[in-house]
């Protein structure tokens, strides 16, 4: 695929001045060490915040561009944690199966995948993470032999603009009913797909985008494979992402096939680290909470797919009083089915303090810190637990309550983007500095074209 089916826009049509890198947002909210600081002028220079001061404190650079944020409210950049880019083709599909059954169907779409459906798949769901507010998302592939599928998806997050961290999927064991293993369609030679990350690492290089390693689940590689897995991760310095007990069928397989429990599977292994990140633990009890803990596992908590395939409720309260560090993920838009993350934010929280009857649980600034810096230093990300702050990184989210009248009157800010705040709010999101969301819409792909290509793509 040489040219993706619709404008890329260089040079950014919609600039604001010469470019899209924003210097100075003016009159600003801003969510900065766990208050709102109204009247805030944010000062950015090379992908970063240099100053966050009372409005005219510090006068703007002469040349740079302004973004006149008054009455704006200005929050970290969001992570999500997991995703499955390819599946913005697939949404709907399996509807009402369990979960064997939905991933077989979703596994046969995989293996026909193209790299032009890879790429206009990966634009589409990192568009749409973009406009929920997400700077940095975390994209769990399923393994894939095809080198240009790859290439295809590095393409598509660099001509959005979205910060990455792209986990290339690997698997060791085949079986084609992935009860005890994946389908032998998608797997290839583990030294060969370890040089095939090298390549795609050296093609990032310098990029907002990093590597690191997918495992589809404790069931996919074998013991050995856990071991060469680790071995190269650790030695490149790169995360890795299995699906932990999304369900029973981890624990019962496990013990059914090797007499231990996933955890200790993974344990007895050599696959508890402090670079792993488990997605999903639905199913994750106090042991196996204390073992991740002591390892320095973190959780990828992802309250929508675990609803919309009924697998259940993750013990968030109990895996944060275990010392477990757990961020926040949208999972792929065949199971949540979109990509918006303040969606999650806010059932994440609705859905524990329904389990748990509790309306205190898990409020704005606990899910906000769980949004944007709940994983990240097993991602490799920078930190940012005190909100916006000179000298970090300058991803950042302005939101706008007017856009939407559900959002006003505006009492708490806080409350309002948990409780009624949709991705209508996100005005301007800046990634390294640079506006790649203006006024809700892509600075760098023309939306018409992506949704006349999508929309191409339905069933009559």
């Amino acid at each position: 695929m040489n040219q993706p089916p619709f404008t890329v826009i260089s040079g950014g049509k919609m600039a604001v001045g010469p470019s899209q890198h924003i210097g100075t947002i003016t009159r600003a909210t801003v969510w900065s060490r766990g208050a709102w600081l109204p009247g805030q002028d944010v000062h950015l220079a090379d992908g970063r915040i240099t100053a966050l001061v009372p409005h005219g404190t510090v006068p703007a650079e002469r040349e740079s561009a302004v973004l006149d944020a008054e009455g704006a409210h200005l929050i970290p950049g969001l992570v999500n944690t997991h995703t499955h880019l390819h599946q913005a083709l697939m949404r709907g599909i399996g509807e009402g199966e369990p979960l064997l059954s939905w991933l077989r169907l979703v596994g046969e779409e995989t293996v026909a995948l193209t790299p032009e459906a890879a790429y206009t798949a990966a634009v589409a769901a990192s568009l749409e993470a973009l406009r929920s507010g997400t700077t940095t998302l975390v994209e769990h592939m399923w393994p894939h032999r095809s080198a240009e599928v790859h290439d295809a998806v590095i393409r598509a997050l660099r001509d959005t603009g979205v910060r990455a961290v792209l986990c290339r999927g690997v698997a060791d064991r085949p079986d084609a009913t992935r009860r005890w293993g994946i389908d032998p369609r998608l797997l290839q030679p583990l030294d060969g797909l370890f040089a095939h990350t090298d390549k795609l690492a050296a093609a990032v290089r310098g990029s907002r985008i990093a590597l690191g390693l997918a495992v589809p689940n404790p069931r996919s590689l074998t013991p050995e494979g856990m071991r060469a897995v680790r071995a190269y991760a650790h030695e490149r310095g790169l995360p890795v992402s299995i699906h932990l007990l999304e369900t029973a069928t981890d624990e019962q397989m496990c013990r059914e096939r090797t007499g231990l429990g996933a955890v200790e599977f993974l344990a007895e292994s050599g696959f508890l680290w402090e670079r792993l990140l488990a997605v999903h633990c639905v199913e994750l009890d106090a042991a196996g909470q204390a073992a991740l803990a002591r390892h320095g596992v973190a959780v990828s908590y992802n309250p929508l797919s675990n609803m919309r395939l009924g697998s259940g409720i993750a013990p968030v309260p109990a895996m944060l009083a275990a010392g477990l560090a757990v961020g926040l993920g949208v999972d792929g838009a065949a199971s949540n089915d979109t990509q918006d993350l303040l969606e999650a934010m806010r059932i994440g929280s609705y859905l524990q303090r329904a389990a748990h009857r509790r309306a205190d649980l898990l409020g704005f600034a606990d899910m906000l810190t769980m949004a944007a810096d709940g994983a990240n230093a097993v991602l490799g990300l920078e930190p940012r637990p005190d909100g916006v702050l000179p000298g970090g990184q300058a991803d950042l989210t302005l939101l706008r309550f007017d856009r939407d009248f559900g959002c006003l009157p505006v009492r708490d800010p806080g409350a309002t983007l948990l409780t009624t705040g949709s991705h209508r709010v996100v005005d301007t999101v800046l990634v390294a500095g640079e506006a790649v969301i203006r006024d809700g819409r892509s600075t760098r792909v023309d939306e018409a074209e992506l949704r006349a290509t999508l929309a191409a793509r339905s069933t009559p």
